[in-house]
């Protein structure tokens, strides 16, 4: 007997919703590529249940597996770059896998100690790791992709860290995914990578799924390398009702990102470094169970449990700030016959005298070791509510979270190649200080567990045929503990605590639905976050500490709130799709990083508020062999509160020229690093049915560096240098595909076409570095007993023109 595909379990349910939104259920089935299908949205993280988009109150951005292999992006990070609207990219780390992620102003980041604001899903998975809530985009491979949806606003139902958005990605299946390929790509700076996939599925339900990926490449950078190898794997089977799904994934990758750097010298080298090496170990192994049953044609229970641990290590050649104003040269050494000092540091090291005011360098070395593990499960019902149709989802779960974190710290000196050569001196509080001073002590061996509860209920119903409401709320109460391995007992130094947050957050949303041209969709949603361990281990104004070195005693902060408003409009007309709307977030005790009266010393605290608002504005058409679509975003990010924070490197610090003082932010002054206009364009044209041309431009304005918090830095080519700003670019890529058999496709890249010179973002700080490259300590000599530093300008570069070519053989 023939084998006859199993209904999916979902089915009866999305004609239900598609009937509710006013659509013919027909519409739900594939249509011809030239005309965009209807896109449906998942309402919660757990893989399942979807609403045609129409009826969700907010300005989803949808991407499918075709768009993301056609774009021939790197990563996640660098498609949402390109291609969706209101995102835009902090190169901080110098690492094309390390990028700071922004959407509306609010960021998802790999670096440590950076405020977080958006969440990210993996099949229903929180990704956001617990020591930071980081996400290392390394660890996502994007051969397994299927589907993501980039849902605005904060939208309780996506858990804690949703302030500014969320990044919903399911993977693919042997079912929908079935056959083999394999990718070989090369390109400029040593680029090599080679992909495998291979899908499929039986007459007995069972469906398989495989994918790897290794990648490697020299970086554009001096000393820059990435070695990237993920694997991922689902097994699943599939009845008319059931569909259980396991997925494996394992990665291990090693990253070289040597960050910002200084404007001056970046203008006689572009690919130059600060300082070196700046290393990144990531290894992830990911257990996720997944299960879908439908009850009966209006109710379907899902749920999944995972299990995830990584590991994490850091080795960071960095400048000892404390030398730029001590003495590192033995008597007659200076400047001129020993441009890079490293003597007297190798002598005060032997003796552990004072090494801190000699060695010119400090390595850094981190281990984070982090387990999560937790279970989700929900069950939504679509009974007709007074002859009016309903959807309603009722839900729970729980997760848990194991770390150690690990820190060290050890002397050097800087190389004329810009490496730290380390020497026998640890900064552990055991070196000898000067008078009135304390040894350094960089080290932190934290463990910790964070357990968070939460129940979450929404409820779409179709008020009229053209009106449809919804109502959501979650409830999540988090409890994070800290133990102190090397201060333990709860003292002024330990960094033991043991701190609940409890909050529900509600959402409700309407949207207006006439006809299949237009639609208009108004939205208000909360959500929230906890503080980080290290946000917590550094809030204590009576034992401040400089970040991300030290960790010190931790009274308790409170939750970050943030409060959103959508409005818009959007439609759809035959190919073309187009969407107009502003949105306003607040956010309420947001965490700030304050200055002390101890001089680079600071804490963390609750700010006032923030706000960011803008304006977005989209569309895409087709029209025959032509594809076109644009997105703009109009975004204005500010402080709402006065508050006074560190001012190192800002012209306008209290203390004076080239000294460590404050400086104080008003209301009105602009968020560093988000700019106020995002522009993305795209064009493709199918020249032949075989040949494909594709080109995409991305557009962003100038934004204020950090540490210019103020908005009011000016350099005066003496104490401070370069503007305090990071200025606006233009960039150009262009893609193209050529379809040799039916199984052999032949593509290749060029980013940044006209190889542009630009930088992503900014920061202030003082500079170790003369003009000419060599090291320089004291530059303006001694001021009231203070030694006045020189500032500048550093920048994140963006890579200049890289080229790559591949070929893909599909059966």
């Amino acid at each position: 007997m023939p084998y006859r595909r199993p209904a999916h379990p979902l089915r009866p349910l999305v004609l239900v919703l598609a009937g509710m939104a006013g659509y013919p259920v027909l519409a739900v089935e594939p249509v011809s590529t030239t005309v965009p299908a209807i896109t449906v949205i998942g309402l919660t993280p757990l893989p399942g249940l979807e609403l045609p988009s129409a009826m969700i109150a907010a300005p989803v951005q949808s991407v499918s597996d075709l768009q993301l292999q056609e774009s021939q992006a790197l990563d996640v990070s660098a498609y949402l770059n390109r291609h969706l609207g209101g995102v835009h990219v902090n190169e901080t780390q110098g690492n094309p896998f390390q990028m700071d992620v922004n959407y509306r102003g609010y960021t998802a980041s790999p670096l440590l100690g950076t405020p977080q604001g958006l969440s990210v899903y993996f099949d229903g998975v929180r990704v956001n790791q617990p020591f930071g809530d980081v996400v290392s985009w390394d660890l996502i491979p994007r051969s397994a992709i299927a589907s993501m949806n980039l849902m605005p606003g904060s939208n309780p139902l996506f858990g804690l860290n949703t302030l500014g958005g969320a990044l919903a990605i399911q993977t693919k299946e042997g079912r929908t995914h079935a056959g083999t390929s394999m990718q070989a790509i090369v390109g400029s700076y040593g680029r090599r990578s080679v992909e495998f996939e291979h899908g499929g599925f039986n007459e007995k339900g069972l469906e398989w799924f495989f994918t790897a990926h290794r990648f490697h490449e020299n970086g554009w950078r001096t000393n820059s390398p990435s070695d990237i190898r993920q694997v991922f794997g689902k097994v699943g089977w599939q009845d008319a009702r059931t569909d259980l799904d396991l997925t494996v994934a394992y990665a291990d990758n090693r990253m070289n990102g040597n960050g910002l750097q200084d404007v001056r010298l970046l203008e006689q080298d572009y690919r130059s470094i600060y300082t070196q090496p700046d290393t990144t170990k990531n290894r992830n192994f990911f257990l996720n169970l997944t299960g879908r049953h439908s009850l009966s044609d209006t109710a379907l229970v899902s749920g999944n449990m995972y299990y995830r641990s990584i590991t994490s290590t850091t080795y960071n050649g960095d400048l000892n700030e404390a030398a730029l104003e001590g003495n590192p040269y033995l008597p007659g050494e200076n400047t001129s016959n020993s441009p890079f000092p490293y003597l007297s540091c190798l002598a005060h090291a032997a003796g552990k005298d004072e090494p801190n005011e000699t060695c010119t360098g400090l390595i850094n070395r981190s281990r984070t070791m982090q387990e999560n593990f937790g279970l989700a499960g929900q069950l939504s019902l679509s009974p007709d509510l007074g002859g009016r149709r309903n959807l309603l989802i009722l839900g729970a779960g729980y997760d848990q979270s194991n770390l150690h974190f690990k820190q060290s710290g050890q002397y050097g000196y800087i190389h004329p190649d810009r490496s730290v050569i380390p020497v026998e001196a640890w900064a552990d509080g055991s070196q000898a200080a000067g008078p009135g001073e304390e040894a350094l002590d960089s080290r932190v061996n934290l463990k910790g567990r964070t357990q968070t509860v939460s129940l979450f209920a929404t409820d779409t119903l179709s008020l009229t045929p053209y009106w449809h409401a919804t109502l959501s709320g979650r409830y999540n109460r988090t409890q994070v503990k800290n133990l102190d391995q090397i201060n333990p007992g709860g003292g002024a130094d330990s960094l033991d605590g043991d701190h609940s947050f409890q909050r529900f957050n509600p959402a409700f949303g309407i949207t207006f639905t006439p006809n299949r041209m237009w639609n208009a969709y108004a939205g208000y949603s909360q959500g929230s976050r906890t503080p980080t361990s290290i946000e917590l281990g550094c809030a204590n104004p009576e034992n401040p500490c400089k970040l991300p070195n030290a960790m010190a005693g931790d009274p308790p902060l409170r939750q970050v709130v943030t409060k959103t408003w959508d409005l818009g409009l959007r439609g759809q007309h035959g190919a073309t799709r187009w969407n107009l709307g502003v949105f306003r977030a607040d956010n309420h005790d947001d965490i700030l990083f304050v200055a002390d009266d101890r001089l680079g010393y600071g804490y963390f605290k609750n700010f006032g508020k923030t706000r960011r608002q803008g304006l977005e504005a989209g569309a895409s058409s087709v029209w025959g062999p032509i594809s076109l679509a644009f997105h703009y975003t109009l975004l204005d990010a500010t402080y709402r509160s006065p508050e006074e924070v560190g001012g190192a490197g800002n012209s306008t610090n209290e203390e004076g020229p080239g000294l460590e003082g404050t400086i104080n932010v008003r209301k009105g002054n602009r968020i560093p690093l988000v700019p106020r206009h995002i522009l993305k364009a795209s064009a493709g044209y199918r020249v032949t049915e075989v040949l494909s041309l594709g080109t995409d431009l991305i557009g962003v304005s100038g934004a204020y560096a950090r540490g210019n918090e103020n908005n009011q830095h000016q350099p005066d080519g003496a104490y401070y240098l370069g503007s305090g700003r990071s200025g606006g670019y233009t960039v150009v890529n262009l893609n193209a595909r050529y379809q040799a058999t039916r199984q052999l496709q032949v593509f290749g890249t060029i980013n940044n076409l006209f190889d542009r010179a630009y930088s992503t973002g900014a920061q202030l700080g003082a500079t170790a570095f003369s003009a000419s490259g060599h090291v320089q300590t004291r530059p303006f000599g001694s001021l009231g007993g203070e030694y006045p530093q020189q500032g500048s300008t550093f920048l994140a570069p963006g890579a200049p023109r890289t080229l790559w070519i591949g070929v893909r053989y599909s059966l």
